[in-house]
């Protein structure tokens, strides 16, 4: 696959069921897990430093995924990691950061070098999350830069295993159509 490359010897590596869209772009030091989905036009550049992603994570459309290579300023760079259930909304910006588990980032968010985001947080659409912030677990976190609105519902955490799961289905049928086999539709 054209779309995915190696970079100083270096190829990503897919769990089981996982499906990149052929406009996507995977480079370098990059694991995804089990079950996860990248799709059109994201591009995940683990070219100067490791990018791991968990299981049943959902990259959308537009995304990037980024590293912080080590430097005079910053000795240890920083890698890109994403726990397990996270949704990824289309055109967001990650850049060597740290997301937990059960996290929904929203459209158009950003989250930059160092920042890390605990398990169960929502990041509204458009957010900005400066440098080594630190995203306490159980919130919505809304604006740019990006404040603790309150803290989440119920409901809203049941909400990262529903999406993941919704988006495990939806990748399901793209390596289905993808395989050559029949599709299944439900009203």
């Amino acid at each position: 696959m054209a779309n995915v490359r190696s970079h100083k010897g270096t190829t990503p590596q897919f769990g089981e069921r996982t499906w990149v869209d052929p406009s996507a772009v995977v480079i370098g030091d990059v694991e995804l897990g089990n079950d996860c989905s990248v799709w059109p036009m994201t591009v995940i550049r683990g070219d100067m430093h490791r990018i791991r992603i968990g299981d049943r994570c959902s990259i959308q459309d537009g995304s990037v995924l980024h590293i912080t290579h080590a430097s005079d300023f910053n000795p240890g760079g920083w890698p890109l990691i994403l726990g397990d259930d996270v949704t990824v909304g289309h055109k967001a910006l990650l850049h060597g950061c740290t997301i937990g588990s059960r996290v929904l980032v929203g459209m158009g968010a950003t989250v930059m070098d160092g920042a890390v985001v605990e398990d169960e947080v929502i990041i509204g659409a458009g957010c900005l999350v400066p440098p080594g912030k630190t995203l306490e677990s159980g919130h919505l976190y809304v604006g740019s830069p990006c404040k603790q609105a309150r803290p989440l519902s119920d409901k809203e955490r049941t909400f990262f295993k529903y999406t993941a799961g919704n988006y495990v289905k939806l990748k399901d049928e793209y390596l289905a159509e993808q395989a050559g086999e029949p599709q299944i539709t439900q009203p």
